[in-house]
């Protein structure tokens, strides 16, 4: 709620005319008068008055808002509420995935409707030719590079950067890294041996579908207790566990009609 304030008259307007010497002491303007007497004599008037937005503290449980933080809606919790993913940050921040492509093209999908830049690393620059043409090429939009071709990208706080590196199985250490306005998600189809460093200097790590054997190894090295990491090898087709050090959710992407349209329905293989 904006601050009331009391208007005055422009520096520099004409001074009002002094009062005739001979007009009774009752007619003068007093000098210096407070905020009643001005609002009497006409000079620096407030505007409507409005009632304050307040709430008792007894009804703060109360107040919830649909999103809580800014960013890429990844999909919904088992509680049917939005998940939230804000890639565009003023730090490093390092993204693993571990998962299908479809889901990375969602979020780079998303991520550029935020406003954001998307860069992808990549062998198969066939398989992101249709979302580089919905998202639209060039500098402000979506550019594919070979791996390992990545240039300087110039992420800024009004300018921030995506860089989704899918590079296969075992993705050579890039030379573009994260940075300040500028995350760095990285796609694994699978577990491979360069895995667990990936896992290490991941902030956040997805998990889709994988074998049972894959799902034991990253429990061991992320340290998810067994309840958590046993369902692994049956999760259905666009749902992800989603890892910080200190949370961990399953989440659903439901794709909107114009997903569907570009990329189908959610699915775990390529």
């Amino acid at each position: 709620m904006a601050a009331m304030t009391t208007p005055t008259s422009p520096a520099g307007s004409p001074a009002a005319p002094a009062p005739d010497q001979g007009a009774p002491s009752r007619n003068r303007r007093p000098q210096g008068g407070g905020l009643a007497e001005r609002l009497r004599t006409g000079f620096g008037l407030l505007g409507p008055r409005h009632p304050r937005h307040t709430l008792p503290v007894d009804q703060l449980d109360a107040l919830s808002l649909p999103i809580g933080d800014d960013g890429v809606v990844v999909g919904v919790t088992a509680e049917g509420q939005p998940a939230v993913l804000g890639v565009n940050r003023p730090t490093p921040y390092d993204v693993l995935l571990i998962g299908g492509l479809w889901t990375a093209q969602v979020l780079a999908l998303r991520a550029a409707a935020t406003g954001a830049r998307v860069a992808v690393e990549t062998g198969r620059a066939q398989h992101w030719a249709q979302v580089v043409q919905a998202v639209g090429g060039g500098q402000s939009g979506m550019t594919v590079h070979d791996v390992g071709r990545v240039p300087p990208l110039g992420a800024s706080a009004g300018s921030p950067v995506l860089v989704i590196r899918d590079c296969g199985m075992r993705p050579p250490r890039g030379r573009v890294v994260s940075a300040p306005w500028q995350s760095v998600l990285t796609l694994l189809p699978y577990l491979s041996p360069v895995a667990p460093r990936l896992m290490r200097q991941a902030r956040l790590i997805g998990v889709q579908r994988v074998s049972p054997d894959e799902a034991a190894e990253i429990g061991r090295v992320i340290g998810l207790p067994r309840a958590e990491y046993e369902p692994l090898p049956t999760l259905a087709d666009g749902v992800t566990l989603w890892c910080t050090d200190g949370d961990r959710q399953y989440v659903m992407t439901q794709p909107t009609d114009a997903e569907i349209g570009l990329l189908g329905v959610a699915r775990r293989m390529d």
